[in-house]
């Protein structure tokens, strides 16, 4: 493994996890109405773009935190629809 893909691996790790916070307290509260649905959506759109541009050029660090964001954003969007109201 390269530096620069170590880099890559660290970085996308901390932006990815970035999301966890956010879904434990929405879940821990039962409320989002505070997380705008525009938001989710265009990360998620941005999120499955970057996995496509990862898988295309076969960057490892960028497939694996993009697969995980969107996993993490598809459960945020959920969380929005379930307890946004």
């Amino acid at each position: 493994m390269t530096l620069v893909e170590l880099l890559g691996l660290i970085a996308g790790a901390l932006v990815t996890c970035s999301l966890i916070p956010q879904l434990v307290r929405v879940f821990r509260l039962k409320s989002a109405r505070e997380i705008s649905t525009l938001f989710t959506s265009l990360l998620l759109l941005g999120t499955i773009a970057w996995l496509a541009y990862g898988i295309i050029l076969g960057l490892l660090p960028v497939i694996v935190w993009n697969t995980t964001g969107a996993l993490l954003v598809v459960t945020l969007l959920y969380a929005k629809l379930r307890y946004g109201r």
